[in-house]
């Protein structure tokens, strides 16, 4: 089913569909710093369920960490943008979904195209930033950020990019994304189910309650994950993320008229200043 010959090498995704559910298609965005191989578990259950998916590694990403330099966030969100239309263009009813942020550029797909609903795990729309301390008078900016170790993980390794190390403008890219994401938040207007974990250090409760004041849809679920903090997701609390999206797939496809790709809507974003 994937899009690569070695199980472990971070690739993209896509599997056709098959049966009754071949006409329904999720576009899935992993995460920073990551490839599809962290949200491979959740594409693999949807196309054993016969959904028509698709997973696009977004550029920069999956490979050595220098690489997410040379790429800016713009460039992450027209690669999952096309990926969608892709998937759209050949499926009557088409979602967008993703892990934290690739949840964020689901959203703002979202909210510039028809998609028949939107499915998140630990969208980011804030994020703490430990690069900046105080040493007494002192503002210490680290050049570089270490992200934070989940306290109890069980998810096992991959070799989906290396997170020991990530470029600083990097992390400035994906503050640019998640400003840009939370002005669109009123044009989303599809349904929209959002996973957060109990415990997550990474992205704060606050992206949830931007979310609720911003979103431009009523019909908004959030589904609480009890058992793991923000990268864990698809292991310890995996079964009830797939119980729950594919009854949202399903139901609402169900209820939607088909997915329309409009040709009049600019797939490009305009630069924005910091």
């Amino acid at each position: 089913m994937t899009g690569s010959s070695t199980p472990l090498a971070p690739a993209a995704f896509r599997y056709p569909g098959h049966g009754a559910n071949a006409g329904i298609g999720v576009a899935i965005c992993h995460g920073f710093t990551g490839s599809p191989l962290s949200v491979l578990p959740w594409a693999e259950h949807l196309a054993r369920q016969g959904f028509a998916v698709s997973v696009p590694l977004l550029p920069g990403h999956g490979t050595d960490w220098r690489d997410l330099a040379r790429h800016g966030w713009q460039d992450w969100y027209r690669a999952f943008e096309d990926a969608y239309l892709e998937l759209a263009a050949g499926t009557r009813h088409c979602y967008v979904a993703g892990l934290s942020m690739g949840g964020t550029i689901a959203l703002r797909t979202a909210a510039r195209h028809r998609v028949t609903g939107v499915a998140v795990v630990n969208p980011g729309l804030s994020f703490y930033d430990r690069r900046v301390r105080y040493i007494g008078l002192l503002k210490h900016i680290q050049r570089t950020t270490v992200p934070l170790q989940e306290p109890n993980p069980t998810a096992s390794a991959t070799e989906d990019g290396d997170y020991s190390l990530t470029p600083l403008e990097a992390v400035h890219q994906l503050s640019r994304l998640f400003r840009s994401a939370r002005r669109e938040l009123p044009a989303v207007a599809a349904p929209a189910l959002v996973f957060k974990s109990a415990t997550d250090i990474v992205v704060p409760p606050s992206s949830i309650e931007l979310l609720r004041k911003g979103l431009g849809s009523r019909d908004l679920e959030v589904v609480t994950l009890p058992a793991s903090g923000h990268v864990a997701t698809l292991d310890v609390d995996a079964a009830l993320i797939f119980k729950q999206s594919v009854q949202f797939f399903l139901r609402h496809a169900a209820a939607a008229p088909p997915t329309t790709v409009l040709i009049d809507q600019p797939a490009t974003s305009t630069p924005e200043n910091p």
